[in-house]
């Protein structure tokens, strides 16, 4: 019987190289990720929403701000009518829920108020968009989709509302 220890080899740069960038990687901070998310994701909703309406227009990126009585556009209803025919909606009544949920949403995503709660109703939206207007859309709404997901299973990070509100009424 052989009961000689043999010390074990250095790892080959080639394999902890690899180990070592893993292993950075894994130290990206979910509240990061969560940030980038919220942001990125509420910018594409506010865009669109934007497109819906006349009277009010803010650029998340440039905070240009320009004020008029916000009202839905005839072009968004001519959209509803014609191209984002949904079922058992009328397009004067999905034309201004889209176009509030774009702005109301995005919102409350970017300021980290209801998270969870806002990202599922884009999820709704997006998967409504998916099957019944854009089918052939699946690479993007399937971005939009875990972007979203990730919201709602992990939450919005620590530069949030929500956690500032966890935090505090969770120490009664």
């Amino acid at each position: 019987m052989n009961t000689s220890v043999t010390s074990p080899r250095p790892a080959s740069p080639i394999v902890s190289v690899p180990g070592s960038l893993i292993n950075l990687f894994s130290r990206i901070p979910d509240s990061l990720i969560a940030l980038i998310g919220r942001f990125s994701i509420a910018a594409i909703f506010w865009k669109s929403g934007q497109t819906k309406i006349e009277g009010l227009a803010i650029d998340l990126v440039s905070g240009e701000f320009q004020f008029g009585w916000p009202h839905l556009s005839e072009s968004a209803l001519e959209l509803f009518r014609s191209e984002y025919q949904l079922p058992l909606l009328p397009p004067e009544l999905a034309a201004p829920m889209a176009a509030f949920g774009e702005h109301l949403f995005p919102i409350l995503i970017l300021l980290g108020l209801a998270t969870r709660f806002s990202s599922l109703a884009l999820l709704i939206m997006t998967m409504t968009i998916q099957i019944f207007v854009y089918p052939d859309a699946y690479p993007t709404h399937g971005v939009w989709a875990a972007v979203l997901l990730v919201l709602i299973a992990r939450g919005p990070g620590v530069v949030s509302i929500d956690h500032w509100l966890a935090k505090r009424y969770s120490a009664r």
